[in-house]
């Protein structure tokens, strides 16, 4: 079969529309690479959004955040996510306060199957893994601090 002008772009087209669909980072345009930070912001976004997660991060992360966030620096979607991020691939880890009450294992296989949905779905990667540590559990009214009386009258 002769090849014309038309069935070659035909051709190519198809090409790029099964490389596009099969991953999407490479195709013969050019590669999209695709940083640490934004699988970072992505997973934590994700996680927040599941029912019973209260925060995420250890104590001294969430302490050192509130300072810095306080202070107008940081950014709170970072806080308790850990990743790891290949060419095609990513690995995640989590650090999350449940709500008291709360099924911890429903909590941690809804948040692990968010974050693959929402990190697959925007970046194109592959998930192999979401490591989930509770190390906290949220009580009500657990944030309440009593008003320091005023020094001065």
């Amino acid at each position: 079969m002769e090849s014309t002008p038309q069935t070659e772009h035909a051709s190519r087209s198809s090409q790029a529309v099964a490389t596009r669909s099969s991953g999407g980072l490479e195709s013969e345009r050019g590669t999209t690479t695709i940083a640490d930070v934004v699988v970072t912001k992505v997973a934590g976004i994700a996680a927040r959004e599941v029912g019973g997660v209260h925060a995420l991060g250890g104590g001294v992360s969430r302490a050192v955040s509130g300072v810095t966030h306080r202070v107008g620096i940081g950014d709170d979607r970072s806080q308790g996510v850990a990743v790891e991020v290949g060419e095609r691939e990513a690995a995640v880890d989590l650090t999350l306060v449940v709500e008291y009450g709360e099924s911890i294992p429903k909590v941690a296989e809804a948040v692990r199957s968010n974050v693959v949905a929402r990190v697959e779905g925007i970046t194109g990667l592959a998930v192999t893994e979401v490591n989930v540590t509770i190390n906290d559990l949220y009580f009500p009214g657990d944030e309440v601090t009593p008003e320091e009386p005023a020094r001065v009258s």
